[in-house]
């Protein structure tokens, strides 16, 4: 939980700027990275004002952002690309990388935060071009089924600097698919009706609560699954560099 917690506020902090840049520039998001927080969570579109809202600005962020600007932000995004490797390499109990071997693997770092917002950005793309009918719903559970799958199994491997063989790292990837598609589910019948409510009572503070909350959960999804895929491999075995 406290690394959830922590996952939730590095995304806030570090990872949302550089989301929203890249959300501004996207060729189908038209209400920018509102679109894609709104998206993630499984908001209809009745009950998805608040979020876009928030975000509103997006087109004007993107126009101000220089050169200088988008490279502290992507430093900014490598912090948040950090604390998921080093969450990782705990969890399958490899040795804490010393200082030097941190500052070598940073273009491991900037490889995954690529792939990271390039998995994001497909997700969204997906769901625009998909549409919203029962066909186009059963596909995008594949799509995002067999994509999830693929790239937090890769994550894990590329982080851990392929430490852990890929078979084992299997069952973790298929954790975390089944979380986030509950959570999907769990924000869907809980977060929804909690977004309208907040925002009625407490504005926007309300709404940031909401989202929060729901960051907090994905980031216990993301670890969890990596945590169960762990304990089903090894039990309670430590794991030694290969």
């Amino acid at each position: 939980m406290r690394r959830s917690m922590a996952f939730a506020t590095l995304g806030v902090v570090a990872l949302v700027p550089l989301l929203v840049v890249v959300a501004a520039v996207a060729p189908s998001s038209q209400q920018g990275f509102g679109e894609w927080v709104a998206d993630g969570m499984g908001l209809p579109r009745s009950t998805a004002a608040p979020v876009l809202r928030l975000f509103s600005d997006h087109h004007v962020a993107a126009q101000q952002t220089g050169a200088f600007s988008l490279a502290l932000l992507a430093a900014f995004g490598l912090a948040f690309a950090t604390d998921v490797q080093l969450g990782y390499q705990r969890i399958w109990e490899l040795p804490v990388p010393t200082w030097r071997q941190m500052m070598w693997h940073v273009w491991r770092r900037t490889v995954y935060l690529a792939a990271m917002i390039g998995y994001l950005l497909f997700e969204v793309e997906s769901g625009v071009l998909l549409g919203h009918g029962p066909l186009q719903s059963a596909g995008r559970i594949v799509v995002f089924v067999t994509v999830g799958l693929l790239f937090f199994w890769w994550g894990q491997h590329f982080l851990l600097a392929g430490h852990v063989p890929w078979i084992r790292l299997l069952p973790g990837a298929a954790a975390t698919v089944v979380g986030l598609s509950g959570l999907r589910a769990f924000s869907t019948l809980v977060f929804n009706p909690m977004i309208t409510s907040s925002s009625r009572d407490f504005g926007s503070v309300g709404v940031v609560l909401v989202v929060l909350s729901w960051l907090i959960g994905v980031g216990f999804v993301v670890f969890g699954g990596a945590l169960v895929g762990r304990y089903y491999s090894f039990g309670r075995k430590t794991v030694s560099p290969e």
